[in-house]
């Protein structure tokens, strides 16, 4: 087959759970994020707007050259029975006794991932460091918009435990392609979290409780369509894509009843929210005066940090 030349014919669909919301989504829901924020901390991300919105796919890159970047995006919530969160000690010390560190990082460590990163953000406002600030916010908000994706919360992640794989990519990258431009993004103003880690798996159980949905609405429709009808081929550059017919993804959206808009929106609310609460945390800085400019030079890619897990994940407020 020849169109402009060789034209390779692939599945869409993000067929790594590391790839929640594509990159078109992550990147919305950081930019988004910015306009929760009260309007002194407003002011400071409005000017560095255009990094947070492109940075916001970095830890998906990551994965490419990074082994233990994959764990950090999802969880597989239904490898520790019916009731995973009686079972599933919050703080990372008690589930790593429980589990030990490698069980953890095997079924995914997002909710320790999110909390890591949120106390190396409030480090970073508190020194008023303004490139780790921009680069932890750019990273958190990766990371708390992945819990967010009902399919990041198990080892069905992309459907290939049921015969629906391609969901994935189907759910959180095609679907919004198709119907985001007619969601409502402006979602009030960011709070106060008083608990980071206990707000990031209320968040994981709301997506988890969405799951059933997910896979059954999938299910029901597949076995109304011929598989003809539910296909199609567009062209996008010099690939021949295969992705779910326009026909289809409607009839899906339909049946799911605005649940990917709604989880954009509470995604979007979480990451202003756990922005705001880490400046508030770091004593309200003010950011006029602060360490460095990002544009004197450029931001790095990853800023030198300790690895020490035990650290990292450590329950005290490294900001107080």
């Amino acid at each position: 087959m020849k169109i402009a030349g060789i034209v390779s014919v692939i599945l869409l669909s993000c067929l790594h759970r590391a790839n929640a919301w594509g990159f078109w989504g992550h990147q919305l829901i950081n930019r988004m994020a910015c306009f929760t924020l009260p309007p002194e901390l407003f002011k400071f991300y409005k000017s560095h707007i255009d990094y947070i919105t492109s940075h916001a796919v970095d830890p998906d890159k990551r994965r490419y050259s990074d082994p233990s970047e994959p764990p950090r995006h999802f969880i597989d919530l239904d490898r520790y029975g019916k009731n995973p969160f009686d079972s599933i000690p919050i703080n990372w010390k008690d589930a790593v006794k429980k589990f030990t560190e490698d069980s953890l990082n095997k079924y995914g460590i997002v909710p320790w991932q999110i909390n890591k990163v949120y106390y190396q953000l409030c480090k970073a406002f508190a020194e008023k460091d303004v490139k780790r600030i921009l680069y932890y916010s750019a990273n958190l908000g990766h990371y708390v918009a992945d819990s967010h994706v009902p399919l990041h919360c198990s080892e069905n992640y992309n459907g290939q435990l049921t015969n629906q794989t391609g969901i994935h990519g189907f759910w959180e990258s095609r679907l919004p392609e198709l119907f985001g431009k007619d969601y409502d993004y402006f979602v009030g103003r960011s709070f106060y979290v008083d608990n980071v880690q206990n707000f990031c798996w209320k968040v994981l159980k709301q997506s988890f409780a969405a799951l059933d949905s997910v896979l059954q609405f999938e299910r029901t429709l597949n076995s109304q369509f011929d598989t003809d009808k539910k296909y199609a081929f567009e062209l996008r550059g010099n690939q021949l894509l295969k992705v779910y017919s326009a026909d289809y993804s409607e009839k899906y959206h339909e049946l799911l009843n605005g649940q990917v808009e709604r989880r954009m929106q509470s995604a979007i609310i979480a990451v202003g929210s756990i922005w705001y609460t880490a400046w508030v945390n770091a004593g309200m800085p003010d950011l006029n005066e602060r360490k460095n400019n990002p544009d004197d030079e450029k931001l790095p890619e990853e800023p030198s940090e300790k690895s020490d897990s035990t650290k990292l994940f450590m329950n005290k407020r490294e900001c107080d």
